[in-house]
């Protein structure tokens, strides 16, 4: 894919990765779509867009909501004329243990806890992707799906509905693969393992520690390097169906 003759959608764009690959996409030449619940933070991203010389627009929208999903992927078309890439991205935390003694009392984690983080972790890849899909087949636009998913995938303490939500955001980029193949649209998923972003800020500093201490090259990692990550796939017509972990060398 030339990025330069591109538009790219990014769930989650108002800050930290989303923000990072909006400025990185742009340095290329992109032209972007931003999306996200927070307009001041779009504006931001947008500014730093604009700075780069290419078009950015930003579209306000809860990737839960069915309707305003297909609302922002239909204007996104008709603002732009065409739609070649989307990152799913948008994402949140929520971490708790699935059942806790202390003292003899049993607490458990929420189900309005875990669902909540599979509606915009997974629910919203889903949707978003589908519209997605959607406009780059009926623009007869062969374009790219990326999902970003996490090493947590694999399973991590305190994290049942994330880890459980970035499986799956996994799982649906290589099933994407082979469904859209067809049309031309390609889809993979990069799987980042810490990184420095405000989403990271919220876990416990004894947390953030534990995890340094377990990275092999020995610190957390930093959003450009997930943002290159996505450029490449992006730009490597021949990626398909993969899961990039990008984490430093740590297993979880």
């Amino acid at each position: 894919m030339n990025l330069k003759e591109s538009v790219i959608a990014i769930t989650g764009a108002g800050q930290g990765l989303g923000q990072m690959m909006a400025v990185t996409l742009a340095h290329a030449g992109a032209e972007l779509a931003l999306i996200d619940v927070n307009e001041e933070a779009l504006k931001v991203t947008q500014d730093q867009c604009h700075m780069l010389g290419v078009k950015a627009l930003t579209y306000k929208a809860d990737v839960t909501n069915e309707n305003e999903v297909e609302q922002t992927f239909s204007d996104i078309v008709t603002d732009f004329g065409q739609l070649d890439g989307l990152v799913n991205n948008a994402g949140i935390l929520r971490d708790g243990l699935l059942v806790k003694v202390k003292d003899g009392h049993i607490s458990k984690m929420s189900l309005e806890q875990f669902t909540s983080v599979i509606d915009v972790n997974l629910t919203g890849t889903f949707l978003c992707g589908r519209e997605a899909a959607i406009q780059m087949i009926e623009t007869k636009r062969q374009g790219m799906i990326i999902n970003i998913s996490s090493v947590a995938r694999a399973g991590n303490i305190g994290q049942t509905n994330y880890a459980a939500s970035k499986a799956a955001v996994a799982t649906l980029a290589t099933t994407w693969a082979r469904e859209l193949a067809r049309y031309g649209i390609r889809s993979a998923a990069v799987a980042p393992g810490v990184i420095e972003t405000p989403m990271a800020a919220q876990m416990k500093p004894e947390a953030i520690e534990r995890l340094e201490n377990m990275i092999p090259v020995g610190r957390m990692g930093h959003t450009n390097e997930i943002a290159s990550t996505v450029k490449f796939l992006f730009e490597n017509d021949y990626v398909n169906g993969r899961v990039i972990e990008v984490d430093g060398g740590i297993r979880m």
